[in-house]
């Protein structure tokens, strides 16, 4: 018997990562996937009447160890994984997809549902009961309960072949990142990088037994190198190169693959009676509909505009004073951008990074974790890793009582994609009286340490680590009867406020004392650099807003209405044409490397990032008024948000935490696009 099909051996339950070797996943699938099977057919063959304890709870509880597999698998396929496990990724994703339509396409499992939906007024049903059988009624209508058989058979085939497009998807990105590298020897050619970054490609040229340098498209080597490399053409070279990932004609490339995931997700949703993807996916979302969405998102480019074409012209002034360029081009974005934030602030990254050294950092988001929330975060060495690099942490809350296991993995090694994440090794949900408590992970890839040098951390990596930690508090603090409204569960454009809500620390002085120390001296950040932090949040606002609305837009063009991509380059183009500031370049395509809604889950979604800032921005405001560690303010929160996941309708989980529904001014006026 597989290690992977019974209950864990180990401490808390956790993943027993050592034990597991490639070969037992294949295995271990079909056997869950056949038990559950059996669970399901218990239910739908049960001669009692339908109740909401006999089929709705008894579904949501089945296939938990299913549930738990693919977890491990699919995040260590994101986070340590190998040809072998692309390989089984491949086998094993059809299998789940037809398992997952063999549930929702059930006559007879959907029959016993709607008879308890078509009678629930009847019922005496908690909050958390009545939003389960909504969500599972709405699952399999949603899911093609409803179909006739010609109808699922075709729904069925889109399924299969959508999870496989998904999956190549992110394969080819990862296969491109890792298959570049710049290699230089004549040392001349990196003035302006800072020292740590020279370190660090020094020392991955000599792991490849190579003189010189080696710099990747992975962000810990690639932003350095666009932000301060004063060799203009070397900036453009590596810039090209990032852009033009999986859009190269070659076996990695995804241009046909963003052509079918349309197509079929397209297909998928006028099959079940849709205008759109787009109309699909927003009906379980705060927004509702796509109309909503893009009247959302040029609200606020009418708003951003303006203030993103002076900032441009700024920039551009600045750019040709300095170096006499007169167009300016992608390649130059950051780095001039950088030069005037010094110029204007005095302050640059170099002079910030020894201040924020990983561990002070995380260990002050636990610290603030604390004092808001009550939770206590202790380094344990006795549970399994699936990587050395990778840090293991009990929570516990005041009164010492076990809350969560929770994993920090935060550095770029060849088997992991790029970006920041968080997700779950095991679900919170309450079975039997027995609250099983949950395993987060946060992951990212930050600065490694050097040889001389511990991990020092640019601002825009702080604020990351808050971000990913804000949505791991989410997860921790799960406490919900059903794990499919538990933790992170919920509406896709309410999940990130916990995140965004926590960056919102960084900026202020009281939290920054607890953690911004001088690696080598233990000196407390100076106070006149935590005001240049304070003024230059809004620095170049308006070219971000700017920057995130047009990745909203181009995701609504995708799913927004059904239609056929001849080009996906000129699809594009003429998807940013409102929000271009640079020129474009020819050989570089965003689209064919746009993870978010071609392989995660934010298709139709990626406007929930900005939905989610007017919900932040309103949220600290709360905070600000009442004091940034104020207990009484945290305590609704952890009680109305951040523990009850899924449970209720989020804007009526945010009344209850704010008194009021949120007030985009308050965004407005951080991102100083109003006074």
């Amino acid at each position: 018997m597989s290690v992977l099909t019974r209950k864990f051996n180990t401490k808390y339950n956790t993943a027993p990562f050592s034990k597991i070797e490639n070969k037992d996943y294949k295995e271990a699938f079909l056997q869950l996937i056949k038990e559950a099977k059996s669970e399901i057919n218990q239910i739908i063959e049960n001669k009692e009447t339908p109740t909401f304890k006999n089929t709705i709870e008894a579904l949501d509880f089945a296939g938990n160890q299913l549930d738990r597999v693919s977890s491990i698998f699919f995040n260590l396929n994101s986070a340590e994984t190998s040809d072998e496990l692309q390989k089984i990724a491949q086998e094993v994703s059809p299998l789940l997809t037809e398992f997952s339509n063999d549930i929702t396409l059930n006559e007879d499992l959907f029959k016993r549902i709607k008879a308890i939906y078509d009678n629930k007024e009847e019922l005496e049903l908690s909050t958390e009961q009545d939003t389960l059988l909504d969500k599972k009624y709405k699952g399999f209508v949603r899911n093609g309960a409803l179909l006739n058989d010609k109808q699922k058979t075709k729904l069925r085939d889109i399924d299969t072949k959508l999870a496989k497009l998904k999956l190549t998807f992110g394969e080819n990105v990862l296969a491109e990142t890792n298959n570049y590298q710049l290699h230089i020897t004549d040392e001349s050619k990196l003035k302006g990088l800072p020292e740590g970054a020279k370190e660090a490609a020094a020392g991955l040229a000599k792991s490849k037994e190579l003189d010189g340098w080696i710099f990747t498209l992975d962000y810990p080597s690639y932003i350095p190198f666009v932000t301060y490399l004063d060799d203009r053409e070397l900036r453009k070279e590596l810039s090209i190169a990032a852009g033009k990932k999986a859009f190269q004609n070659n076996e990695f490339d995804n241009q046909e693959n963003i052509k079918n995931i349309v197509k079929y997700r397209h297909e998928r949703a006028n099959l079940l009676g849709y205008d759109s993807h787009a109309h699909f996916v927003l009906e379980e979302r705060m927004a509702q509909n796509p109309e909503k969405v893009i009247s959302f998102l040029n609200d606020l480019l009418s708003k951003a505009k303006p203030a993103a074409e002076k900032e441009f012209k700024q920039l551009t002034d600045f750019a040709k004073e300095i170096d006499g360029i007169d167009q300016l081009e992608k390649w130059d974005g950051s780095y001039y951008s950088e030069k005037l934030k010094q110029k204007l602030f005095s302050l640059d990254d170099e002079k910030l990074k020894p201040y924020f050294k990983l561990e002070n950092v995380l260990n002050g988001a636990f610290t603030i974790a604390e004092k808001l929330f009550g939770l206590r975060f202790k380094e344990v060495f006795d549970i399994d890793k699936y990587h050395e690099d990778v840090q293991t942490f009990e929570v516990v809350d005041s009164e010492d009582n076990f809350v969560a296991l929770f994993y920090a993995d935060f550095f770029p090694r060849k088997g992991k994609r790029n970006g920041a994440w968080m997700t779950s090794y095991k679900s919170q949900y309450i079975k039997d009286g027995i609250n099983e408590r949950p395993h987060i992970s946060n992951v990212c890839n930050f600065t490694p340490p050097t040889s001389t040098k511990p991990s020092l951390l640019t601002f825009n990596e702080v604020t990351t680590l808050f971000h990913e930690f804000g949505h791991g508090l989410h997860g921790i603090l799960a406490n919900t009867t059903y794990s499919s409204l538990s933790g992170t569960s919920v509406y896709w454009d309410f999940v990130e406020l916990p995140s965004q809500v926590m960056e919102n620390w960084c900026y202020e002085p009281e939290a920054l004392a607890l953690f911004a120390k001088h690696y080598e001296t233990g000196e407390i950040i100076p106070q006149e650099y935590v005001e240049k932090i304070k003024e230059s949040a809004s620095f170049l606002e308006g070219i971000a807003t700017m920057r995130q609305l047009s990745f909203g837009l181009l995701d609504m063009a995708y799913h927004g209405k059904t239609q056929t991509i001849e080009d996906v380059k000129a699809f594009e183009e003429a998807a940013f044409n409102n929000t271009k500031l640079y020129p474009d370049i020819a050989e570089n395509c965003m689209s064919t490397s746009f993870s978010h809604i071609f392989q995660g889950g934010y298709s139709s979604g990626y406007y929930s990032y900005k939905w989610a800032e007017v919900l932040d921005a309103d949220a600290f405001a709360y905070f600000q008024e009442k004091g940034i560690f104020n207990k009484e303010v945290a305590t609704k929160f952890k009680e109305n948000v951040l523990s009850k996941g899924g449970t209720e309708h989020p804007m009526t989980l945010y009344k209850k935490f704010r008194g009021q529904e949120p007030k985009p001014e308050a965004l407005l006026k951080r991102a100083g696009l109003i006074d």
